[in-house]
């Protein structure tokens, strides 16, 4: 896990030094354990390091010679003879890579050396092999002028990506931050991105808040020339709607079973694999019991796992469900509260984390966690995408229901339609808030497959990269800690995406087949029992407070430009009633993202110094 950043001008003059150090300075935090810069032609390089692999000789940029006879091109630092690679992530199946090709010479033990040679030998095809997460550079010298410059993102958009395309270059980065802050980008705002954000709480396809910076989309493969994008390609998450999984699940729910277990297995192994240690982020619900219970089986010493309740505001608390899986499977559990006052200390330092934004409120506890489990490892894994791979949601649910029988269609309504929240000038660009959802709803349909099929599709499209995937990167990378999500290995995709959807879905539960496997191998995390919905108190701590944050939010100048003053005041006093909470928050949490990232703002220790500028 790393940050990685650089730049191809047009005119083929070397980016100048100051610039690249700009960008690897503001890529510290991605990187803590060592950045490296290199320089080839007009192609500029940077590559901050978080060590988890190869701690010796990982350091990057990569480099391989063009020529395998050529062993003096990489020794020699001739960039007219070798590629060069930076990569944010990690490539779980290097090993297996490494021993298919045994004619490349590799000269270091990192997991991110494989893309070379795959390159070299089948262009962007060669990255198809990879089971990982992944944002890659690839300079590529041949051609005219500076050759090409490669950009890869793994296919469901783990690790982030972003890029600048202007009239002197291309310049790229994990974060859009890391642009802004180089001089690369501005900070003007997409006034039609913040009403999407306000209203989805997610913004979605390539396109950011910011109009100049565009996100690498999951999947997609850049090709960079003369500093212009020159040709571009998608590889899919997902098999083609009609793929079958194997064996054929028309054999029955025992057969299925049989082939995840062998399929699960392989994939928690290759996702353990690491030189520092590693832990858990357990919640005690399906998903990430099921990895615990895999990784118990794994590991001859204990799981270390993490978990977090809510010492206040009158909400679920999972800790009770994490205790007993934990204790069944011999893990040893580290337990947090978060509590108002973390709310109010974190939520600043969440707003600096969030260069691209979302307004999802699970980002504090996954920061609370973070800050508690870099004290005890330097890897997590976690449950992220077994709801959208498995059929989890009730929302698949609902909306393969008829209206009838209370059938509701998913992301039909904005979070802020009939509010008042929004002044009466923001009303046409509030109803176009939909045309990113829409667009993945005609990209699902035209890929084919199940009613459910397609709903999942749509959440894998945008929900997963850009709310649940970014949380996770930045929230993690933001106190060094690298975050792993084995529900969104290729293999496991493989074998989940085709199963019949009577194996993932009835009408009270999603995720059966994995419910059916927890409960064979660990029954004492009930996965037959009514699930309780995961919810942050964010409604009651802000009504705690809210004659006092209603006026500093409602004065904030992006929310007293979008909504009106009382409106945001009234709805700050009526934060803890059903539903207006995460509202509450998410005009919060923009005011708060506003003041930094655009003005520049330093996060103070709590919210309101730091809306007050204090």
């Amino acid at each position: 896990m790393c940050g990685i950043a650089g730049i191809m001008t047009r005119d083929g003059q070397p980016p100048t030094r100051a610039v690249l150090d700009r960008l690897a300075g503001a890529m510290g935090h991605r990187g803590p354990d060592g950045h490296g810069v290199t320089l080839r032609g007009g192609v500029g390089l940077v590559h901050t390091r978080l060590a988890i692999i190869d701690l010796a000789t990982g350091d990057q940029p990569l480099l391989w010679p063009i020529d395998p006879a050529d062993r003096n091109a990489v020794q020699s630092g001739d960039h007219a003879r070798s590629l060069a690679l930076v990569a944010n992530g990690e490539i779980y199946n290097y090993r297996e890579l490494k021993a298919s090709l045994p004619d490349a010479r590799f000269r270091t033990a990192s997991d991110c050396e494989p893309p070379l040679p795959l390159y070299l030998r089948h262009g962007t095809e060669g990255f198809d092999r990879l089971r990982g997460m992944y944002a890659i550079a690839l300079h590529d010298p041949r051609g005219s002028g500076d050759g090409r410059l490669v950009l890869a993102r793994d296919p469901f958009g783990i690790k982030p990506l972003y890029y600048v395309e202007g009239h002197e270059g291309f310049a790229f980065a994990s974060e859009p931050a890391v642009l802004i802050r180089a001089g690369l980008a501005g900070t003007a705002l997409d006034d039609a991105r913040i009403i999407e954000l306000l209203q989805l709480h997610f913004t979605t396809g390539a396109g950011t808040v910011f109009p100049a910076i565009r996100r690498v989309l999951p999947g997609e493969r850049l090709i960079v020339e003369a500093g212009r994008i020159t040709d571009r390609r998608v590889a899919p998450a997902l098999p083609g709607g009609d793929a079958r999984s194997e064996p054929d699940p028309g054999r029955g729910m025992d057969a299925a079973l049989a082939a995840f277990d062998r399929v699960f297995e392989q994939t928690i192994d290759l996702h353990q694999r690491s030189d520092v240690p590693y832990g858990l982020f357990l919640s005690g619900g399906v998903d990430s019991s099921a990895v615990l219970a895999m990784m118990a089986r794994l590991n001859s010493r204990p799981v270390t796992a993490f978990t977090a309740g809510f010492g206040d505001g009158g909400v679920h608390d999972e800790r009770a469900a994490a205790r007993v899986v934990a204790g069944v499977t011999g893990a040893d559990l580290i337990e947090t509260l978060v509590t108002r006052a973390d709310f109010d200390r974190i939520a600043p330092q969440v707003a600096r984390a969030l260069d691209d934004p979302t307004l999802d409120y699970a980002v504090l506890p996954s920061f609370k966690l973070a800050e508690i489990a870099r004290a005890h490892v330097k890897v997590v894994l976690s449950g992220e995408g077994g709801d959208e791979l498995f059929a989890g949601y009730g929302r698949y649910r609902r909306a393969r229901r008829w209206r009838l029988f209370g059938g509701r269609p998913m992301r039909r309504r904005g979070d802020l339609d009939g509010t008042g929240l929004l002044r009466p000038e923001w009303s046409a660009t509030a109803d176009d808030w939909r045309h990113g959802v829409a667009a993945a709803e005609a990209a699902a349909a035209r890929a084919g497959g199940t009613r459910l099929q397609r709903l999942q599709a749509v959440d894998c499209a945008d929900w997963l990269p850009n709310d649940l995937l970014l949380k996770l990167d930045r929230m993690l990378m933001a106190n060094g800690i690298e975050g792993r999500t084995p529900f969104l290995d290729p293999a496991m995709a493989a074998f989940a995406w085709p199963l019949p959807d009577r194996m993932k879905v009835d009408r009270r539960r999603g995720k059966l087949l994995l419910r059916h496997w927890l409960a064979r191998h660990l029954p004492q995390a009930t996965p037959f029992a009514p699930k309780r919905g995961f919810t942050v108190p964010v409604g009651a701590w802000i009504a705690a407070d809210a004659a006092r944050l209603g006026p500093l939010v409602a004065d904030e100048p992006l929310i007293a430009r979008l909504s009106p003053r009382d409106a945001v005041i009234d709805l700050f006093r009526a934060a803890d009633r059903p539903g207006q909470g995460q509202r509450a928050w998410g005009l919060l949490m923009l005011a708060l993202w506003h003041r930094i990232q655009v003005n520049g703002a330093v996060p103070g220790p709590d919210i309101a110094s730091t809306l007050a500028g204090q």
